[in-house]
């Protein structure tokens, strides 16, 4: 039996859930939403750059979307500069008995602890109004940071830290809002974007600092944050734009969950616009970038998670991973019992199905 399904917002992230909802028999989709007029009216195979002709076709009205009665919808849409907006969003879908997986605003992928209760509450209740649950995931706040490094703490006798990195290059990604705008790129140091201002980063990944704690049993007295900008030594362009001279062009920051003055549960960025800037820094286990997990205890661990992809290199790899951790999801999704899930409540997902040889 095939589960209907909505594709909210078809950006970096979503045109691979929206290929993934076209190609894949298990699921049908029944419409998408985008927010640009440039896309509003055009066939999903389209916009999925797929040479197929679904019948179905973008709109910019959330009603009419949900209106065609999808058991899920797979919301992928901008986040971090519409918060209020996203989160009424999902009030919405919620509140008209659909599912909802999404790759953002990602501190709901383990809110608690994390975001004030009056935020969670419309969201928990139109869950409890529409019988329906929520479950926001991706690859970093997601995977990489909450199932694997709990996986390995199974085997342990003795934990001292976890702590998850990202070491990545984010040249090739192209996305001006995000670099730009959320992450001050190319800006002044003495300019702090939205990702630094006070408190933003223990928003953003105490999501992941919560959850972790809260598998390992672990009651944390605070979450603390830190950071260094690194400028450009001369101007050069990357896939969003231009970099200046002096523009910041390396950021290196920790999130830390705090139990009597130790960090027990570590999140720790270090992101590159060139692969020679900062050579103190961690360096990845590939070229352009790679995950690691360390696990400090009784057996300690040491994890590289190395990502690449046919059709482009690490960051279109990641941008695949983000949309399919929710895309594979939805089937557990659908059948769990009301209100916000998370990676400690649902079924292992295992890619069922998703068996293609080399020849397909």
């Amino acid at each position: 039996m095939t589960i209907r399904v909505a594709q909210i917002g078809t950006g970096n992230v979503g045109i691979h859930a929206l290929t993934a909802l076209i190609t894949n028999p298990d699921y049908e989709l029944t419409g998408v939403w985008v927010s640009s007029a440039a896309k509003t009216g055009k066939d999903a195979g389209e916009l999925a750059g797929l040479d197929v002709t679904t019948g179905i076709v973008a709109t910019d009205d959330l009603d009419a979307v949900l209106a065609t009665n999808p058991d899920c919808a797979v919301y992928t849409a901008m986040a971090d500069n519409r918060l209020p907006d996203a989160l009424e969003d999902y009030r919405r879908i919620l509140a008209a008995g659909v599912n909802v997986v999404g790759s953002g605003p990602v501190f709901l992928q383990y809110p608690y602890q994390v975001i004030p209760d009056e935020m969670i509450a419309p969201l928990e209740q139109a869950a409890r109004e529409g019988n329906s649950s929520l479950f926001v995931n991706g690859i970093d706040p997601g995977f990489a940071n909450d199932l694997l490094p709990m996986a390995l703490a199974g085997t342990c006798q003795r934990i001292e830290q976890v702590r998850c990195m990202e070491i990545i290059d984010y040249a090739t990604y192209d996305s001006p809002t995000v670099m730009f705008d959320v992450m001050g790129f190319g800006k002044p140091l003495d300019e702090t974007p939205m990702l630094l201002q006070p408190g933003v980063l223990s928003l953003a990944w105490g999501s992941v600092i919560r959850q972790l704690a809260a598998g390992l049993g672990i009651n944390l007295d605070e979450v603390t944050e830190s950071y260094t900008r690194v400028p450009a030594p001369e101007p050069f362009d990357i896939a969003s734009g231009h970099i200046p001279e002096g523009g910041a062009a390396a950021l290196r920051f920790e999130v830390r969950g705090m139990v009597d003055g130790n960090a027990a549960v570590v999140v720790e960025h270090v992101t590159r616009l060139r692969e020679d800037m900062c050579p103190d820094w961690p360096q990845p286990a590939q070229s352009g970038g790679s995950y690691r997990i360390e696990i400090t205890g009784e057996p300690s661990y040491t994890i590289d998670l190395c990502l690449s992809s046919p059709g482009g290199d690490h960051n279109r790899a990641g941008l695949v991973a983000t949309a399919m951790r929710v895309v594979n999801a939805v089937p557990a999704v659908v059948a769990a019992p009301p209100g916000i899930r998370s990676s400690l409540d649902i079924p292992l997902v295992t890619g069922k199905g998703l068996y293609a040889s080399n020849s397909q």
